[in-house]
């Protein structure tokens, strides 16, 4: 029987990862459970897996601008000890990593193997992690990279916005950033569909396919629990002035995914629809 550990596991993304490994052999590690920069706690929680996913990560975009080197440990390091250990267990390793690793700057969805130039000290240690991973488990890992998430196990921007209408008449949203929102539950069982299928090594992005900017993001979401997406007010990036900068475009490409023979993940107006009926945007 195959054997799974997951870092980070009290997240969005590895609180579904364990629905979607449900009656499988799972070891689920929160960050204070595990501190994956340190090699010898991850050496002995590693030993004995045959499958490692690592959604840990210092994910305080802003914070870290003035605090890069907390990030770089958990970003950078963190993924660079994993892969050690899991090299030396002849563990695979499943890293999951973002679209902050390009500028932004793009006006047609990112390939894989597109080089990256994060314009952001998170997005600088992301792709240093990526670097990590990629050195020194080419043949055994891969790099997940994953974009706009919410789910129903944390604070996401979905939440943020239901929450907002209820003590505001309208919100404005920003017109000029355009992604690809991404439920964890369709993701994660992505993950785990990869992994079913034996999938080549290498960097696969794992976003909801379509895009829209966070205008429509909102919009489509009031829509789904019954609230007037007229509420929702266009607005743009110069009236929310943060100490990190925010790609543009943050569109990627999934030709990783038909090239190992997976069908890519659906659409995220459809994925939507889906994650409210199951009650995930619920507060």
């Amino acid at each position: 029987m195959i054997r799974y550990l997951i870092t980070g596991a009290a997240g969005m993304l590895g609180q579904d990862l364990q629905q979607a490994l449900a009656g499988r052999d799972v070891t689920a590690l929160s960050r204070a459970e595990l501190d994956i920069t340190d090699p010898e706690a991850v050496t002995a929680a590693v030993a004995g897996h045959d499958v490692v996913i690592n959604t840990a990560a210092y994910t305080k975009v802003d914070d870290a601008e003035s605090d890069e080197a907390a990030a770089h440990a958990v970003n950078a390091r963190g993924p660079e000890v994993l892969a050690t250990a899991t090299v030396a267990a002849g563990a695979r390793l499943v890293h999951v990593s973002t679209d902050y690793v390009f500028d932004g700057n793009g006006t047609s969805p990112y390939a894989e193997d597109e080089p990256t130039d994060p314009i952001g000290a998170y997005g600088r240690t992301k792709a240093a992690g990526e670097a990590a991973v990629r050195r020194i488990a080419p043949d055994s890992s891969y790099i997940v990279r994953t974009a706009w998430l919410y789910g129903a196990g944390g604070p996401n921007f979905a939440k943020t916005m239901i929450r907002l209408a209820g003590s505001h008449d309208t919100v404005s949203v920003v017109t000029d950033q355009v992604g690809q929102p991404t439920w964890t539950g369709d993701l994660a069982r992505q993950i785990v569909a990869m992994l079913d299928a034996d999938a080549p090594a290498g960097t696969y992005h794992g976003t909801n396919a379509g895009q829209g900017s966070w205008l429509d993001f909102t919009k489509a979401i009031y829509t789904e629990v019954g609230l007037d997406p007229e509420r929702v007010l266009p607005t743009d990036s110069s009236a929310f002035v943060r100490p990190a900068p925010r790609p543009a475009y943050s569109v990627l490409g999934h030709d990783a995914w038909l090239r190992a023979g997976i069908a890519p993940m659906r659409d995220w107006r459809e994925a939507l629809h889906a994650a409210a009926e199951a009650g995930v945007l619920d507060a």
